[in-house]
């Protein structure tokens, strides 16, 4: 692994002058390494971070890999991960022409990271030279206590999908350029709402005159305030000031409750694992938004290497090997989903749409279909729309806002089914629905989404620890229940309950017979009866894992 060449680099600098002035905002240094597809092999399984803690499962799958790429060798274009500075690997026999198409893509991935506000808790810090402290202090209790520590990784690693992403991101959504006391928002928030229950009118009346008293002098403006407060609700200063005595009632993710509340992590001799599963819990926390803007970040590096590419005059002569190139990129396959693809044609309808105004509610509301091909109110809005929609959304807001029947209508796009064929014995994919509530429902099933599971406070005790998880028709996986319990009562130091939900098996469900037993024709397809669920009650105590039915 080394740097690209001077030569190379230029051609780096030049496309960032292109992007720029087309609007991508980034920061002036990054780093790109050349790479051979065997090193690529090797930094795959630590997420393309060099500096990535050791792990026994990650020469697992390097060997696996290798094991694949004597089978199938493939020739990726590009990797580039979200670090300050941002760092790109590329193939090593890549030519000019095509470093000019893959840097574009490569700088529409780094606008992505650098802007996108689910990223914005990676903002302010170096991951690869924190990656590289945290890998030593692995390396040291590696040391010292030997197998340990590989147990508990592999016990963390096994609820690390559990981190409270968007409880850290709420933490930095106020702008700091507003700042409000203590005083005031136990005032509003709480005392106001909850305790007086003040309607709305004298709510509002409270609020204008806070304003009109901060109007000249803010520190003067809220005691003045505050005096009037007291007079009126003589009891508002003491429960101010018992407020303040309480702890904070913010939610703690999994592994936070357990490495604050874990009776054996509290022993002396225990508290180096609470460095370790720190390292875990802050490695899945910095991994977390790339797994949720997939769609939309692999389409907005997409279309701005299309774009910026087609206007580039250093692709004289290689139109064809371009557009060779960029259809095994972006082709949108009939079944099953390219991100790429399915990106980029979003970013395309989303510039037009606002260039002709039809993400208005004015055209929302038409229902005439000539008058809606028609519409055009040319607001020249395109390019802010598609910047707006980088800085704000994810997939799925992505998906939910702008997936409509226009847009599947215009793409051909439509839901695959797949039956057997009970004569030729095969499966037949058929065009199961062009409805864009079912296409869209088909995207969502596609997403990362981990189960929501939450400590029951009431219901756990210092030695038996109670998880709920919180049911959204999508039962957890059972091969990985029990080795994730067994992990969860070594870090706890007791016994663990988890309450879930379960469908009846099939032998129980008197409509799923029925159904299994009336199926039609070959290639008929009959409605699958509804569901039946039952809240079950798993509970791991000495390595054994009994289940109960609640």
């Amino acid at each position: 692994m080394e740097l690209i060449n001077q030569h190379t680099k230029r051609i780096m600098e030049g496309c960032k002058e292109r992007a720029r002035e087309a609007g991508l905002e980034f920061q002036d240094e990054s780093l790109e390494y050349i790479v051979t597809n065997r090193d690529l092999l090797e930094l795959t399984p630590k997420i393309m971070i060099p500096t990535l803690y050791d792990y026994w499962v990650q020469d697992v799958e390097v060997l696996k890999e290798k094991g694949k790429y004597e089978l199938y060798p493939s020739n990726p274009y590009e990797t580039v991960i979200n670090t300050r500075p941002a760092i790109s690997f590329y193939n090593d026999n890549n030519p000019d022409w095509l470093n000019v198409m893959i840097f574009y893509h490569v700088l529409g991935h780094i606008d992505f990271f650098q802007n996108n506000l689910f990223y914005r808790h990676t903002w302010d810090y170096d991951f690869t030279g924190q990656a590289l402290s945290d890998k030593r202090v692995i390396a040291k209790l590696r040391a010292e206590k030997g197998r340990w520590v590989d147990y508990v990784i592999e016990f963390s690693r096994g609820i690390d999908n559990l981190v409270g992403y968007y409880n850290e991101l709420s933490l930095l959504d106020s702008p700091p350029s507003i700042t409000h006391s203590k005083k005031m928002n136990f005032y509003f928030d709480h005392f106001l709402q909850n305790i007086k229950k003040i309607n709305i009118s004298n709510y509002i009346k409270e609020v204008d005159r806070y304003n009109q008293s901060l109007k000249h002098n803010k520190e003067r403006g809220e005691k003045h305030f505050f005096s009037k407060v007291e007079r009126k609700y003589p009891e508002f200063e003491e429960l101010f000031k018992k407020s303040l005595q309480k702890k904070s009632t913010s939610k703690k993710d999994l592994l936070q409750f357990i490495m604050e509340n874990s009776s054996i992590l509290k022993k002396e001799e225990n508290q180096w694992m609470k460095s370790v599963m720190q390292v875990i819990r802050k490695t899945s926390l910095f991994f977390q938004p790339q797994i949720r803007t997939k769609i939309m970040n692999e389409g907005w590096a997409s279309y701005w290497h299309e774009t910026l590419f087609m206007q580039d005059d250093r692709i004289s002569g290689h139109e064809v090997d371009f557009a060779r190139v960029n259809a095994g990129v972006t082709a949108m396959p009939r079944v099953g989903l390219n991100p790429y693809a399915l990106g980029m044609r979003l970013f395309y309808y989303i510039e037009e749409s606002a260039e002709k105004g039809r993400l208005s509610y004015d055209f929302q509301r038409l229902n005439d279909s000539e008058k809606r091909k028609k519409f055009d109110s040319k607001t020249n809005e395109g390019k802010n729309a598609i910047f707006q929609m980088r800085k704000n959304f994810n997939d799925f807001l992505f998906i939910n806002t702008f997936i409509d029947q226009d847009f599947i209508n215009r793409n051909n796009l439509f839901v695959s089914g797949r039956r057997l064929n009970k004569s030729k014995m095969v499966w037949e994919y058929y065009v199961k629905s062009r409805n864009a509530k079912q296409y869209r429902q088909m995207l969502f099933d596609s997403l990362y989404h981990p189960p929501h599971i939450e400590v029951d406070q009431k219901k756990s005790t210092e030695d038996s620890l109670y998880l709920t998880h919180k049911f959204e028709e999508k039962p957890l996986v059972k091969e990985y229940l029990l080795n994730t319990m067994i992990g969860l009562e070594y870090l706890w130091g007791g016994s663990v309950n988890l309450e879930t939900s379960e469908y009846l098996p099939e032998s129980e469900s008197k409509e799923y017979a029925m159904y299994t037993s009336f199926m039609g024709s070959p290639g008929e397809e009959r409605e699958k009866p509804e569901m039946k669920w039952q809240r079950v009650l798993y509970t791991i105590k000495d390595r054994k894992l009994i289940r109960e039915q609640l």
